[in-house]
């Protein structure tokens, strides 16, 4: 069994009005409710301002894409692939995939969705994304033959390409009109139009404050019951209203008052607030959880030089930053597997120190050797994200403890996003090193995994040049055991500690809290507002 066919059960997702005395006046509330807004008020993990969910990686602008786009494949809860836009056949000789678009299927603006728009959102995808990358140096054509036929023809077989564009994270291939894809994949979209369940109430739009969803009318979901990402999409309520509140505690007070429905990501040391209080619930999304790490900038002094990223690793420890980011060590593990532990790929050579308190002693004598100089370096701090707010304090103590003469610079997540896509010099409003989180089933196989990309300039953020890593990559695609698989994970992994891609911090997770009457909120890796009710 391949990992492009691996369905882990551990890895599945944790699984009236009132009447009146009299009849007329039953009637007229009946009457007034069947015409009553349902609104669900969320709280998510941070505010949303960038909007095009291929020119980056941030959670929030992907949660924003499953709310007004749809793909044409999905994970169901046994990350099976499953048809979602369109079904597929294959070739016997695994060169030839033939897509069929589903019925009655529309965007926003009423036009129907074409193959045409398909294979202009999947060509500008992989662009960007790494696994679609790895599919592009195989394809010889990708070709919209008609209105509802897509054929992917490949040069060589590429086992996992149904699960490369069925995956629900980083950057899944989300399917936008023709026109809207055009655009460069190194450039915004302007138009936000797709043709998922709910549509994109831009009128109301609030960058970083507020964002409204409208329940698309004209959807017509699966018939399949909801699965993960996979299945239909029924939307039961009118409205979905994303309320920004970077103040943990407001948000709190907030959900239990009643006025907001849901909180995406709660402070583990604010839930003793929530017991006792029949009218909310708090729990944990899924088992696997995230992985938080530290990403460095290889373009720029002082971390272009090896020496000194393998400084920065020495000089960390996992415990410390996952205390002071949950406290309680019922939400978080030491993990050393770039792969995520839990998963089973799972390998830890090389995280010794990081799993063990870091090696200050180490970590300054790396810097000597390397000659480091002092050069500056700038941090990046998110101020309000709860899950990010702590790595960047203990990080940065721990790397001027070593040596290193860092520069922290607070600002908002989204700003952070969008100044993380910046080459410029750090001193020019660039960047040194910053921190963030992904999902373990966002990184569990070296072909999803954004951090091993060693493509450059059409790397993830901090492109890394790394040709060992892309040969790596296409030594694990060749493989057809999962000893052999296993075999490769582990020398990339090794390979990971000693280039120093990126550096695992350890494993978490995160609960949620709602009010009792938000009811069937799929325990899915990504907050969905398919399928679930407000009674």
């Amino acid at each position: 069994m391949t990992i492009q066919n691996f369905r882990s059960k551990g890895a599945s997702r944790v699984r009236g009005l009132l009447g009146g005395a009299l009849l007329a006046s039953t009637a007229l509330v009946t009457a007034g409710a069947a015409f009553a807004e349902t609104t669900i008020t969320a709280v998510m993990h941070s505010g949303l301002r960038v909007l095009d969910p291929v020119i980056t990686t941030a959670h929030i602008t992907r949660n924003h894409a499953y709310m007004i786009y749809d793909v044409l494949v999905a994970v169901d809860d046994e990350f099976v692939p499953q048809p979602q836009m369109a079904s597929w056949t294959v070739s016997d000789d695994g060169l030839v995939y033939t897509f069929t678009l589903r019925d009655g299927l529309k965007f926003h603006d009423g036009a129907p969705v074409t193959m045409a728009d398909a294979e202009a959102s999947l060509k500008r995808w992989a662009e960007r994304d790494s696994g679609g990358q790895l599919i592009m140096d195989r394809t010889e054509s990708l070709t919209a033959t008609d209105d509802s036929t897509l054929v992917w023809t490949l040069t060589e077989p590429f086992g996992p390409l149904l699960d490369t564009i069925g995956k629900q994270s980083a950057l899944p291939p989300f399917i936008m009109p023709a026109r809207v894809a055009e655009t460069p994949s190194d450039t915004a979209i302007t138009e936000h139009i797709g043709s998922g369940p709910f549509t994109f109430a831009e009128a109301n739009f609030q960058p970083g404050v507020s964002v409204t969803y409208l329940k698309n009318e004209e959807y017509v979901p699966r018939d399949e019951p909801a699965s993960n990402m996979a299945g239909g999409k029924v939307v039961h309520v009118d409205k979905v209203v994303w309320s920004t509140m970077p103040d943990a505690s407001t948000a709190i007070n907030a959900l239990l008052s009643d006025e907001i429905d849901y909180i995406e990501s709660v402070q583990v040391d604010l839930l003793p607030l929530l017991e006792g209080d029949p009218d909310v619930v708090y729990e944990k999304r899924e088992p696997l959880g995230y992985q938080t790490i530290g990403r460095m900038n290889f373009l720029h002094e002082p971390f272009d030089n090896k020496l000194v990223r393998q400084a920065a690793l020495k000089a960390l420890d996992q415990e410390a930053v996952l205390v002071a980011m949950m406290g309680n060590p019922e939400y978080y593990a030491v993990c050393g597997a770039i792969f995520g532990c839990g998963t089973p790929l799972a390998d830890d050579a090389g995280s010794d120190t990081l799993t063990s308190g870091g090696d200050m002693e180490a970590a300054k004598a790396l810097l000597e050797e390397a000659g480091y100089d002092g050069t500056p370096i700038v941090l990046m701090a998110p101020t309000d994200v709860i899950s990010l707010s702590a790595q960047p304090v203990v990080a940065a103590q721990a790397l001027r403890a070593a040596g290193f003469n860092v520069d922290m610079q607070p600002m908002d997540w989204q700003t952070l996003v969008t100044r993380r896509a910046s080459q410029a010099d750090p001193a020019d409003g660039g960047w040194n090193i910053f921190f963030t989180n992904w999902l373990v089933p966002e990184i569990f196989n070296p072909l999803i995994s954004p951090m091993l990309n060693g493509r450059g300039d059409n790397a993830w953020f901090g492109w890394p040049t790394d040709e060992t890593i892309e040969e790596l990559k296409v030594e694990f695609i060749a493989a057809t055991t999962p000893e052999e698989q296993l075999d490769v994970a582990k020398r990339i992994q090794a390979h990971n500690m000693e280039e120093v891609l990126y550096i695992p911090l350890g494993q978490y997770v995160g609960p949620q809290a709602r009010r009792a009457d938000i009811v069937d909120l799929l325990p899915t890796p990504v907050p969905v507002f398919w399928n679930v009710k407000k009674e």
